[in-house]
């Protein structure tokens, strides 16, 4: 008889569920994901809970060779939650609301 399997937790399921239109998808734009020091990690790492640690999954990310790919796929999609490129959420809206005023100023010039 099969075993029951235990629900997944949603961001497993999210994560699951990205990681599946990935593969689906031809060479996009999210082919860097297939490099990810992340890939296989599990993902609640990522999303921690307010106010939990985030030095763990910002330490996978330090040492990945597509943080930058991974960083701009974060903002460039609007990512609001968990650990992007090695930025927290709090972190990529400083980095959004820089480049908005770079933007502006260059503009201005």
């Amino acid at each position: 008889m099969p075993q029951p399997v235990a629900p997944m937790s949603p961001v497993a399921s999210s994560l699951a569920a990205l990681v599946a239109a990935h593969r689906l998808a031809s060479r996009g734009e999210r082919r860097w994901q297939e490099n990810a020091n992340c890939l296989g990690v599990d993902p609640d790492l990522f999303f921690p809970e307010r106010g939990a640690s985030t030095r763990e999954a910002k330490a996978v990310c330090r040492s990945c060779e597509v943080r930058e790919q991974c960083l701009e796929y974060a903002l460039a999609h609007g990512e609001k939650f968990g650990i992007w490129g090695g930025l927290s959420e709090r972190e990529r809206r400083r980095v959004r609301r820089q480049r908005a005023l770079e933007r502006r100023n260059a503009i201005g010039a």
